[in-house]
């Protein structure tokens, strides 16, 4: 049985009449842990366990984290997560009320990650938040089912960070017969590894993530995501991190839920009306959610971007 649940698809009357087409949302911030992550992770978790995983160790402070803890819990497989200290008091509850191992180390991912690696024994498995072909064909289950509901978007809309949901989004959309439907890829400025790949032509590593949309803070997109984009069907569009706010707040008026930044992200693109819609007349918005924003949160980052 899967550990992720089916998600709602509906056409949002608020973001359609902002859009200026019919906007889809598959409601990814559904899931028990929060977001999307958990149907690869949950895929992932339960492939290392069938082979004899007696631990699942993690490095994400964040919504990949809180997915495998939450996969670990089900499974009854222990969980070590280890996390940055930049890491939300919030996320580090969450991961505490999982009932996962938790450990603080190094200021960046990139440090916790390599803890995490030094940690790893026999009997292990590592859960990458976001590269492994195992994670892609999970998460290209939320495209299975738009899929057999026969609803074919002219487009998808979603937001990208290490790269792990579009890698599954477009792994979905091929094996359903939909390769042909394009996808617009959204970053926030100061955390755009994707635009910045695609600009040079080659993959990038930033210098830093300056955006307050963490869980897009990676430094450097995957190698799928970047030989996805390649293939003429990505299209590469910015957002500040005040429009992803911003978008944050006008869904949970329109919709009564709560998605971090870097879901905002991708919601901007269609409150605002960006020009990149224009050709197109129906559109899935991957609503991935986030578990780590509170309300208090999305207050303080509306005051700060004032």
């Amino acid at each position: 049985m899967a550990l992720h649940i089916p998600t709602p698809l509906m056409e949002s009357s608020p973001l359609s009449r902002a859009a200026g087409c019919a906007v889809w949302l598959k409601l990814e911030c559904m899931q028990p842990p929060g977001s999307f992550k958990i149907r690869g992770i949950g895929a992932a978790c339960e492939h290392y366990a069938r082979q004899g995983a007696k631990r699942f160790v993690s490095s994400s402070g964040g919504n990949a984290g809180l997915a495998v803890a939450y996969a670990g819990r089900l499974l009854g497989v222990p969980v070590t997560v280890v996390v940055p200290a930049t890491t939300s008091q919030r996320a580090i509850e969450l991961l505490q009320q999982e009932g996962a191992e938790l450990i603080v180390h190094g200021a960046s991912w990139q440090e916790a990650n390599a803890m995490a690696q030094s940690l790893l024994q026999e009997t292990d498995a590592f859960l990458h938040p976001f590269d492994n072909p195992l994670l892609w064909s999970g998460h290209a289950s939320m495209i299975d089912e738009v899929a057999a509901t026969g609803n074919r978007p002219d487009a998808v809309l979603l937001s990208v960070g290490g790269g792990g949901l579009m890698s599954g989004v477009m792994e979905g959309l091929a094996r359903n017969g939909w390769g042909d439907v394009p996808v617009l890829a959204v970053e926030t400025q100061g955390a755009a590894s994707l635009h910045a790949a695609m600009q040079a032509g080659r993959r990038v590593e930033l210098e830093a993530v300056t955006s307050l949309a963490t869980s897009l803070g990676a430094r450097q997109v995957c190698e799928q995501a970047f030989a996805l984009s390649q293939g003429g069907k990505v299209h590469s569009v910015l957002v500040s991190d005040r429009q992803a706010v911003a978008a944050c707040s006008r869904f949970l008026d329109d919709h009564r839920l709560l998605v971090e930044p870097a879901c905002g992200a991708a919601l901007a693109v269609a409150y605002a009306r960006a020009p990149e819609l224009a050709a197109f007349r129906s559109v899935l918005l991957i609503v991935c959610g986030g578990a780590t924003a509170t309300a208090d949160n999305l207050r303080q980052w509306t005051a700060q971007l004032a």
